[in-house]
């Protein structure tokens, strides 16, 4: 039997909050969370009743902590990892509807294009923040990163993938409130409700136009391309048989 390690909350102003649920991994993800929270998102991305979506976590130790390295995986299977991957990424930007991320934690790799991809983040007091993509040679970071913080900003925290803390992503404009990590959530579905109480269609284009004048679309399918090259044809995350 299948674990389920995303759950769902809808809420009756039309927020809807998945939360990953791997706290014994720090909600790293493997394959099946990454099919599982595929399949959330394209059936909330078909629902027009959406209003807003929370990407949250069950425990306040990590939104979440990267790819789960400890999954066994030989070279095909990883390389399918990394192509639902991409396919997770292009989720995120594509989700008609604003997104809002729980930065708590752990955000680290994955976990950090996923709250890079969203539209707002609220961002925790134990915030540990990093793209931990150039200590292993994975091409990713700048699509999001840039129109976020900047060319220089980001260059800074994608090449050195050093960690960032709350005081200092919130100065960088990397999020838009803080609070105590208990009370990080909390902060994040006031936001939600703040949106959700304007007129859905309005909301939705206006995220469309944002998309369409940084050009994220094309930003990210490169992005995509050159992370599962890597996967295919270089040195590959770390796979164990």
């Amino acid at each position: 039997m299948e674990t389920i390690s995303v759950l769902r909350d809808r809420r009756d102003d039309g927020t809807v909050v998945l939360r990953l649920d791997r706290p014994q991994a720090r909600n790293a993800m493997d394959a099946a969370t990454i099919a599982q929270l595929r399949g959330e998102l394209a059936e909330l991305g078909a629902d027009p009743d959406v209003r807003v979506l929370v990407l949250s976590t069950t425990s306040e130790r990590a939104f979440c902590a990267g790819a789960d390295v400890a999954e066994p995986l030989d070279r095909e299977a990883g390389v399918a990892r990394m192509e639902a991957f991409a396919r997770l990424y292009e989720a995120i930007d594509a989700f008609a509807a604003p997104t809002i991320c729980v930065c708590v934690g752990n955000v680290v790799g994955a976990g950090a294009e996923l709250a890079a991809g969203c539209d707002l983040r609220v961002g925790g007091d134990n915030l540990k923040l990093a793209w931990a993509g150039a200590r292993l040679g994975v091409p990713i970071g700048p699509a999001r990163l840039v129109p976020l913080i900047g060319m220089a900003t980001a260059k800074d925290w994608v090449l050195t993938g050093r960690v960032i803390d709350m005081e200092e992503a919130a100065a960088a404009r990397f999020l838009q409130r803080t609070a105590p990590a208990a009370q990080a959530e909390g902060v994040a579905l006031e936001l939600a409700a703040q949106l959700a109480a304007h007129p859905t269609q309005g909301l939705r284009q206006l995220k469309a136009m944002f998309r369409s004048y940084e050009d994220l679309p094309a930003r990210i399918a490169d992005e995509n391309e050159r992370i599962v090259e890597f996967q295919r044809s270089g040195t590959g995350l770390p796979q164990r048989r």
